[in-house]
């Protein structure tokens, strides 16, 4: 198991739930390559709402079914490994936002759970 501890990188990924990555959802292909890359682990959050740089509206409200609605996927992991995620992400993000940032990592370990493999 690998140490993330002290001061690392978060780096968050908008792209829409629609966004694909050679015909799979771009947000799984993405959290399958971190993975087999060895990255100390990334989430995926599935929003409710959002736009972009177009400025249009994705929503889940009634009134106003929308598809492709916003994905946010975060990543937190040391400064040599978020300089292998910018090729990663030049290579499968063809739109869409990404920010990174410095963050102080309090806690990182495994539970006592058992792991299931995907």
């Amino acid at each position: 198991m690998r140490v993330l501890t002290g001061e690392q990188f978060l780096v968050r990924v908008f792209i829409g739930e629609f966004d694909k990555w050679h015909g799979q959802p771009l947000a799984t292909a993405l959290l399958e390559r971190l993975r087999r890359e060895g990255f100390a682990g990334a989430t995926v959050f599935h929003g409710v709402a959002g736009f972009g740089a177009r400025s249009v509206l994705h929503t889940t409200h009634l009134l106003r079914l929308s598809e492709d609605l916003p994905i946010v996927i975060e990543i937190v992991d040391t400064e040599e490994h978020v300089e292998k995620l910018l090729p990663i992400l030049d290579e499968m993000v063809s739109e869409g936002l990404v920010t990174a940032e410095k963050v102080r990592v309090i806690k990182y370990a495994p539970g006592t759970r058992p792991v299931h493999p995907a």
